[in-house]
């Protein structure tokens, strides 16, 4: 080994280099005591932005609780919160939630988990290499660009088949919805698959099964904890959804289950009040925090299900 000094360097040299060597150490250990508890204030802070935005929406929605009552608020099918005689039901809000999240993944669960099968079983790894990237590119269009393509598009043509469709609908935005979260779908239902050991594919095979049939009948069962858990992933991302149907589905209250007919959902309304028509500290704006807390709570019991869900399915191979 190199020494740091030209040959025949002093006592006094040599007293550097211990001091220096006892400084790197005591620098290194230094590090070793503070890097750790660094890296854990980062990592603890998505955990206290969560709980300082809960503690807000759980404030605010108490001080909306305080003017409007609570079984009002669930059970009511009118919201008319700018009214000279407001109402706050938030039916209308969850219908239309509901319903375009319903349409979103009816479109995406069999288009998604016909790809994933397509990619998992049958295509070729140069193939798989070109359409995973190209499905997964429809994940980073944004959202105001499908609302837009919504709004401007899909709704003229389905007024050709449907005449009586409104100019704003619950329809279009769904289904545009539902090409959104194909990517989501189709790309963990296909990692679960591809998961699936190969020992179970060619023992199926073994016993005279089809490559269809094996698809079918062995693979898609044994990745089913991750498929059912890619499905309500993308139903908690369709229920999350803003500029797609604020653009595309009106600001329409309806209690309705007619789908033609312009609906808002929970994050339309959202946006709808933080856009100023709401005077700071009014009823209607803490109805924001009572409509963000029920989306919030919806959401996070999606979260919940889907974990769930995989656990009680969940395969070890």
């Amino acid at each position: 080994m190199t020494s740091p000094f030209p040959a025949g360097s002093s006592s006094n040299s040599i007293r550097d280099l211990i001091r220096h060597n006892q400084n790197q150490k005591t620098f290194r250990k230094t590090l070793e005591t503070y890097i750790p508890r660094f890296l854990f204030l980062l990592a603890s802070l998505s955990v206290f932005t969560t709980v300082g935005i809960l503690i807000i929406l759980m404030t605010e929605t108490i001080e909306f609780f305080k003017a409007v009552p609570i079984i009002e608020f669930f059970t009511g099918t009118v919201l008319k919160p700018l009214s000279q005689t407001p109402e706050y039901g938030i039916l209308p809000l969850v219908m239309g939630t509901l319903v375009s999240s319903g349409i979103a993944i009816l479109v995406a669960g069999p288009i998604g988990l016909m790809a994933a099968i397509y990619l998992s079983e049958y295509a070729s790894k140069r193939v798989r290499s070109i359409l995973k990237p190209s499905l997964e590119l429809l994940a980073g269009v944004p959202t105001i660009v499908y609302g837009f393509f919504a709004f401007t598009f899909v709704t003229p043509l389905l007024r050709q088949w449907i005449p009586s469709l409104e100019a704003t609908n619950i329809l279009s935005p769904g289904l545009v919805m539902g090409v959104m979260i194909i990517p989501m779908i189709a790309s963990l239902s296909e990692d679960a698959m591809r998961s699936v050991p190969e020992a179970m594919r060619e023992g199926s095979a073994a016993l005279g099964a089809t490559k269809l049939e094996t698809a079918v009948k062995v693979v898609v069962p044994a990745a089913l904890s991750g498929i059912i858990a890619s499905f309500v992933l993308g139903i908690s991302r369709a229920l999350g959804e803003t500029m797609i149907v604020a653009i595309a589905s009106g600001s329409s209250k309806n209690f309705t289950f007619d789908i033609t007919e312009s609906m808002q959902t929970m994050t339309a309304y959202i946006v709808e009040v933080t856009s100023g028509d709401a005077a700071a500290g009014s009823t209607v704006y803490y109805s924001l925090y009572a409509v963000a807390m029920t989306l919030f709570a919806t959401t996070l019991l999606m979260n919940l299900l889907a974990g769930k869900i995989a656990r009680k399915f969940r395969e070890v191979y």
